[in-house]
């Protein structure tokens, strides 16, 4: 584990992503990270507003499924304005 820390792609890679720069891989690893973060507060969304009245699983499995149909857009399209940003 600690040779994955030490390889200079790796290094490369978060000093890029800290840094806030923006290329392929940093734009995906952001929007994973969007998507992880949008199912897990649509999963609590989805049990906080329907929990009681068609179970706290389903509802959790529901938030979790349709939150990022309206975080993707939204991150996609904030990702291509601050490309546009940096350009100019």
């Amino acid at each position: 584990m600690r040779d994955i820390f030490t390889h200079s792609n790796v290094i490369n890679f978060i000093t890029s992503l800290a840094d806030g720069e923006l290329n392929i891989a940093t734009e995906v690893s952001w929007l994973i990270i969007a998507l992880i973060l949008s199912m897990v507060g649509g999963a609590i969304g989805g049990m906080l507003l329907a929990g009681k009245d068609i179970g706290y699983q389903f509802s959790a499995m529901l938030g979790a499924l349709l939150a990022p149909a309206g975080v993707i857009p939204a991150i996609l399209l904030g990702l291509a304005t601050l490309s546009l940003l940096t350009t100019y």
